[in-house]
């Protein structure tokens, strides 16, 4: 410890040792945790457990039932967010934006970090929801996937553009429209995550990486190539490679790229299916190149020299974690109020130099700069134009396809 000198350290370098010393859970281990969760038993279910449990199959949704706003005389909004998903001082107790937020509104903001899984927090508050009742919540954070069904329920409300003029405004682009929400009706982004290809120059030796199917042809990479276990990441990265777009494939697009996947687990080009445990294969040499999280590749690369990353001339895959109203919300303005203030440059700034993550928000880099210059310029929190030109996002999927992908995606893995 007598070493540690966090002055000589950028921001996002403190923050990350910081969070590793405070509580062993570094944002990485979000990732598990969220990626993990994606499409899982929710996914296999698909709409018949839905139904099995009282609750609606998916329809066509207006936008959840609202209760009485008590935002004017009750100044306060209730937050369920993921763990180690909010800027904290060097003592962990206070967060300073949510303060900034309550000094200038007067709206306490009751903070909790319960969200650890998109699939055991739906099981959580869908008895509330399914019944029309209020869940105690205000805002939440979902997955790009479960935001998109909790709409379809008709378990979130809609949103007044009018109290939310810097979110309108600052949005990028690259989130604007997605397919489960055109125009942005029902969310807005927390923060984006890119699945890309991150390499270890010392292991590689000289071979040359650019592409997904270096990954899946190299020889010289037998045994040394790892690829994620959420199915949207692996399977989207590969219908990319093969000149497909995500957001329109068909099913035969899909049987194609697990064929072609499964051609490299048969020849064991593919060592393993991975969670965020990649990380340490990487770090070691044990892969010399995989399939990785941007938020990880910000922390490896401050960690280590050897690591690094590419986006291939095909594309790469990005979703994101969306800010929602659930039905029956009481403090509905009061939550619209605190999304607003995110989509400020100064408080997206300072949230981005601490969680690593994809910034949504346009206009930051200024800001950011002024905390953390290699942030700043760090591509995988800002990606500049030429970057989000080539983000790509995996398209919707009824209950039916999520059920039959998922199915031959875990045959695929394993799992």
């Amino acid at each position: 410890m007598e070493q540690y000198e966090p002055e000589r350290l950028s921001a996002a370098q403190v923050a990350a040792v910081r969070r590793s010393l405070r509580n062993g859970r570094a944002a990485m281990t979000r990732r598990s945790l969220l990626r993990a969760s994606a499409g899982g038993a929710l996914a296999v279910g698909g709409a018949g457990a839905l139904s099995a449990c009282g609750i609606p199959a998916a329809g066509k949704a207006e936008g959840g039932a609202s209760a009485e706003d008590r935002s004017a005389r009750e100044k306060e909004v209730t937050f369920s967010n993921w763990t180690e998903y909010m800027d904290t001082d060097d003592s962990g107790k206070r967060r300073p934006t949510l303060e900034q937020f309550t000094r200038r509104t007067g709206i306490k903001v009751t903070y909790s970090e319960d969200i650890n899984d998109n699939n055991e927090f739906f099981g959580k508050i869908k008895p509330q929801l399914a019944a029309g009742q209020d869940t105690g919540r205000d805002l939440i954070v979902l997955t790009d996937w479960l935001a998109a069904r909790l709409i379809r329920l008709g378990w979130v409300q809609k949103l007044d553009a009018s109290n939310l003029p810097n979110a309108f405004a600052n949005l990028s682009q690259q989130f604007r429209d997605p397919d489960w929400d055109p125009g942005r009706a029902y969310s807005y982004p927390w923060q984006g995550i890119s699945t890309v290809i991150a390499y270890n120059k010392k292991a590689l030796d000289g071979v040359e990486v650019k592409t997904v199917s270096d990954l899946l042809d190299n020889p010289r990479l037998k045994g040394r190539v790892g690829f994620l276990t959420e199915m949207r990441d692996t399977m989207g990265m590969t219908l990319l490679d093969m000149g497909k777009d995500p957001g329109k494939f068909t099913g035969d697009d899909y049987d194609a790229a697990i064929a072609r996947l499964q051609k490299a687990v048969d020849s064991k080009q593919i060592r393993r299916f991975t969670g965020n445990d990649y990380t340490s294969d990487l770090t070691s040499g044990d892969f010399a190149a995989c399939l990785a999280w941007a938020g990880d590749v910000v922390q490896l690369k401050a960690d280590s020299p050897d690591i690094d990353f590419l986006i291939p001339d095909s594309g790469y895959m990005t979703s994101s974690d969306n800010l929602m109203v659930p039905s029956k919300a009481r403090h509905k303005t009061n939550a619209e109020r605190l999304i607003d203030f995110y989509y400020e440059p100064k408080a997206a700034a300072e949230l981005a130099a601490y969680i690593n993550y994809v910034c949504p928000v346009e206009g930051v880099k200024e800001e950011l700069a002024k905390i953390d210059k290699d942030a700043a310029a760090n591509p995988l929190i800002l990606p500049d134009k030429a970057m989000q030109a080539k983000s790509r996002s995996f398209r919707s999927l009824s209950a039916k396809e999520e059920t039959a992908y998922e199915q031959k995606f875990a045959k695929l893995t394993g799992a």
